[in-house]
């Protein structure tokens, strides 16, 4: 019986999914099954999927949304498949990631601890050679970020906790997502799975890494299509993640940090000509601010973790990438 369903999420990506799909298709871990989510592409993705499943019936099955519903609205429907045949686990895969044999072993074998609800492994970027996450941080300037990425693949870090996990190759328990619910679609794609591993650590589950579990990722292979997309999901999320998790008690520490932070990095998008997809970015986020609050209040109240749990996960410093926050940032700290 198949315990594990993976997810694959396609969208005018046919040529990638394919050769994702044969490496999930050689994994050592043979109890699990997989549903390709195609996301109302308009290439030719349907007969070429339709023929890919028609040689693979038994492992691949393939469910055509109407429309491009986003990263969280996409890979909802591949978990509410899960969770409606009942399957332990959902792995998440990026289509234009590949798989080493043992992802999926890996994974499963970390997974097993009752506390823990999602693991995460190595990612790499497609020659192996740099990181391009070994789980996520939150950090105390309200921002998210992969750590790890840029470092050499050599230095990846031993096995052990982090705050969240990246929802291009994780493994989720369907305990968890019936406990806390799926991703938000709101958030359409970027930060919605640390939205998830934040609402998973408050409800007092943990996020475990291994580094056996090993994939390579084209990085941006999809959104890189869309000029602006990645700039624009930024902007609208952000806020967004911070408004929905962040507990009461460190609102005020964290949120002084956070918008600070957030202007000065819309300010340099605007001189650097991405200011449009900024600042829509930034409007739309107060429109769905709101929104968020409402959700927030429900999330906060049935939380099982005490503030000190959450501010001893948190990264103390801000994101390593963030060189020209760190120059502003000693200007107005030097003695």
């Amino acid at each position: 019986m198949n315990s594990t369903l993976i997810v694959v999420l396609n969208w005018n990506g046919i040529s990638d999914t394919l050769e994702c799909l044969d490496s999930l298709l050689a994994q050592s871990y043979k109890h699990a099954h997989i549903l390709v989510v195609d996301n109302g592409s308009v290439d030719n993705s349907k007969l070429l999927l339709d023929e890919y499943q028609s040689q693979h019936k038994e492992d691949i099955d393939v469910v055509y949304n109407p429309a491009n519903f986003g990263f969280a609205g996409g890979v909802n429907t591949g978990i509410e498949w899960a969770l409606n045949e009942e399957y332990e686990y959902v792995a998440l895969f990026n289509n234009d990631a590949r798989a080493d044999k043992k992802w999926l072993q890996s994974l499963v074998d970390v997974i097993q601890p009752k506390e823990i609800g999602i693991a995460t492994g190595l990612l790499l970027h497609a020659d192996g050679k740099t990181i391009d996450s070994t789980g996520d941080w939150f950090s105390k300037w309200g921002l998210a970020f992969p750590r790890g990425r840029g470092d050499k693949a050599a230095k990846a870090p031993e096995a052990g906790f982090v705050f969240g996990a990246s929802g291009g190759a994780s493994l989720y328990k369907t305990e968890l997502l019936r406990d806390i619910g799926l991703f938000d679609e709101d958030f359409f794609a970027y930060y919605e799975d640390a939205d998830i591993s934040f609402r998973a650590q408050l409800a007092g589950w943990k996020v475990t890494y291994t580094p056996e579990a090993i994939a390579y990722h084209e990085q941006g292979g999809t959104t890189k299509k869309i000029p602006g997309f990645a700039i624009y999901q930024t902007f609208k999320n952000l806020p967004m993640l911070f408004l929905k998790d962040v507990p009461s008690r460190l609102l005020l520490s964290i949120g002084v940090r956070f918008y600070v932070a957030y202007y000065l990095i819309l300010g340099n998008a605007i001189v650097h000509g991405n200011g449009w997809p900024a600042i829509k970015g930034a409007a739309m986020s107060w429109v769905l601010g709101f929104k968020k609050l409402g959700e927030r209040r429900h999330i906060q109240e049935t939380k099982r973790v005490p503030i000190s749990y959450i501010k001893g996960i948190l990264w103390n410093d801000l994101p390593p990438d963030q060189t020209g926050l760190r120059k502003v940032r000693k200007f107005f700290t030097k003695k």
